[in-house]
């Protein structure tokens, strides 16, 4: 027979309290401790929460200092670059005017400073001058077949383009006298003062050295009709159509009515230069009218199109 297992001795009301009243000081003990180590976690976490955001707000001031650091570096690296960028700016304008000015005084070194002169009565062109080059005009546009007329090389391209125009429109439009040297112009002077007699022959016929024939910029315009009569020259078309025109090419009236060196010549023009002769066109002047300094800043100018 298996042995039998004697019964367990009760445990006593008594023991049971002082069980009961063990186990809740070790639950509050417990209790306690972790309230305690919550306790010490949140302060750990409140620290770690205040040196977060002192961090993060330090950065932030860092950050934003260093932001403002920039932008201020940025102005002054673009007002520095734009100081430079003027400097060049006023470089290049100054190069520019320089590389003009040379060029300009280049051309005027070039130039004939004769050309624009008034040599009517007031400068004297002695014997030996004569324009650098003369070419010769086409006689489909002179008077006189038998006779070659030349002109200065550099005024030939206007007064092509002018004669050719002219034609275009219908007009009979001739040259009946162009490039006069020095000792031609006497002998002009002399058939005239022989021909009219000396008083009459200076109200229109100038003597050697005064006669801007001489320059080889001066044409003397005609009709077939017309001919040699030049005073009739007036009261033609083309008359008209160069006092209208003219000055696109480059050609002025030397003598219009009321001037004080010769009579009226309807006939006789003059090439300054296309710059200088719109501008007495447009404002009303004559070319003996003007100031002679004035007159000498085309001089650079004179052969250039527009």
């Amino acid at each position: 027979m298996d042995p039998v297992s004697e019964p367990a001795a009760p445990i006593s009301p008594k023991r049971t309290i002082i069980l009961l009243v063990v186990f809740c000081l070790a639950v509050v003990g417990s209790f306690a401790a972790t309230q305690r180590q919550l306790y010490v976690m949140q302060k750990r976490m409140d620290a770690d929460s205040v040196n977060t955001n002192d961090s993060l707000s330090r950065l932030t001031v860092t950050t934003s200092s260093n932001s403002e650091s920039l932008q201020n570096l940025y102005g002054t690296l673009s007002n520095i670059i734009s100081e430079e960028e003027k400097k060049n700016q006023t470089i290049q304008d100054q190069l520019g005017k320089v590389s003009g000015t040379v060029t300009a005084l280049d051309k005027l070194s070039k130039s004939d400073p004769q050309l624009l002169k008034k040599y009517s009565k007031i400068y004297f062109l002695n014997e030996h001058y004569s324009p650098a080059q003369v070419v010769d005009i086409d006689k489909t546009f002179t008077l006189n077949k038998n006779i070659t007329y030349q002109i200065h090389d550099q005024v030939a391209p206007f007064l092509n383009q002018l004669l050719s125009d002219a034609k275009a429109t219908g007009l009979d439009l001739l040259i009946a006298s162009a490039y006069r040297s020095f000792s031609t112009q006497a002998d002009v002077k002399l058939v005239n003062m022989i021909k009219f007699g000396t008083t009459k022959a200076n109200t229109f016929s100038a003597d050697q050295g005064y006669s801007e024939h001489q320059l080889g910029t001066t044409l003397d315009f005609t009709t077939l009709k017309t001919g040699a009569v030049f005073g009739q020259f007036a009261s033609t078309p083309e008359y008209t159509w160069l006092t209208e025109n003219a000055y696109r090419y480059g050609f002025i009236l030397s003598y219009p009515k009321g001037n004080t060196y010769y009579i009226y010549e309807p006939w006789h023009w003059r090439f300054v230069g296309i710059d200088l002769a719109t501008r007495l066109h447009y404002t009303g002047k004559y070319f003996y009218d003007t100031e002679q300094k004035e007159i000498d800043t085309y001089l650079v100018d004179m052969f250039e199109k527009r």
